[in-house]
């Protein structure tokens, strides 16, 4: 039977199990299948409340974004209206509204959840 993990030690024979799993899938539909993703589920319900990762403050995200995106800084200032929108967004000295908020995440794909964060819940302050 398959019951939350309460321990390190039932999280290491949790991870056992599935690992064996890794080489040889089991078949989808089967009870065998069944319990490996009951299995994946309760390990990733412990890591997530043991190891809790909080999403990158808003400036963070941003960079990141430009970053693996190939965005420079007067692409961002084209996306929010202007480039020192974005200079000011970039430095702290601007709060992003959730309009720009909104522009990031759909247009680069930033989550969300870091560019409308409370400030102070991600790295360090930000900017949103």
């Amino acid at each position: 039977m398959i019951r939350p993990l309460c321990s390190e030690a039932d999280c290491e024979a949790a991870l056992d199990e599935i690992e064996a799993c890794f080489d040889d899938e089991p078949k989808p539909g089967t009870p065998e299948a069944d319990r490996f993703d009951l299995l994946a589920l309760v390990i990733e319900d412990y890591e997530r409340k043991r190891w809790p990762i909080e999403p990158p403050d808003a400036l963070d995200a941003i960079r990141y974004g430009m970053e693996t995106g190939g965005h420079t800084q007067a692409d961002l200032g084209r996306l929010l209206g202007s480039r020192q929108r974005a200079s000011d967004i970039l430095s702290g000295k601007r709060s992003l509204t959730m309009r720009m908020a909104w522009k990031l995440n759909r247009d680069w794909g930033i989550p969300a959840e870091a560019l409308i964060a409370p400030p102070g819940t991600g790295g360090r302050k930000s900017a949103a």
